[in-house]
């Protein structure tokens, strides 16, 4: 039903290829992925990436702080500042994901009426968020591109995320997108808040 197919054919393909797919934002793949497996790491794969976007905030909160007071030293000692960046990237995707159930129940009330519904959207959007997986290599091969780079990312996971709404919910490609950008306003909205109230982020 979902597939619009008699089968669904990734049964039969290595789970590289399916990954490959994946990976290039391909519609089936998702669908195969999110109904026809069995895959129970969307917890533990938003801390992970939560964890690798709130590093990169970390770090360039360093760079951008050179200070040698040993107080200052202390305090990084302690990483207090990475699990202040870890709560604000945590606060950050969850206005976003809050913006998108807004707009995405507003807009196609039918599509979520029960919380079934809700919980495999917010397991395709929890999956679809691996594009941060790539912060990583971003930081390792650290060079002049790095926020060309984090740009590149950030895109490329607005793309997966548009795709997961879309295979989850059966939507045409417009309203997904609605949903996202509804998402990102929120989550800015969020940022201007922490920056007014005088936070680095």
């Amino acid at each position: 039903k979902s597939c619009q197919k008699p089968v669904d054919k990734y049964i039969e393909y290595d789970p590289v290829i399916i990954l490959i797919n994946a990976v290039l934002c391909k519609a089936q793949a998702y669908r195969h992925i999110l109904f026809n497996t069995k895959i129970n790491i969307h917890g533990k794969l938003c801390v992970f990436c939560l964890l690798c976007e709130a590093y990169i905030r970390w770090l360039q909160l360093q760079d951008s702080s050179q200070n040698t007071d040993p107080d200052d030293l202390i305090r990084y000692a302690k990483e207090w500042d990475f699990y202040r960046m870890f709560g604000i990237a945590s606060l950050e995707q969850t206005s976003f994901f809050i913006g998108i159930f807004i707009t995405l129940w507003w807009m196609t009330p039918e599509m979520l009426k029960r919380k079934s519904d809700f919980i495999l959207l917010l397991k395709a959007l929890l999956l679809s968020t691996y594009g941060k997986l790539l912060l990583i290599p971003a930081v390792i091969w650290e060079h002049d591109y790095t926020p060309l780079c984090l740009a590149f990312i950030k895109v490329f996971v607005l793309i997966s995320n548009s795709q997961a709404i879309r295979v989850t919910l059966n939507l045409n490609r417009i309203i997904p997108w609605f949903a996202i950008f509804f998402g990102l306003i929120l989550e800015n909205g969020v940022v201007c808040l922490f920056q007014k109230m005088g936070w680095d982020v």
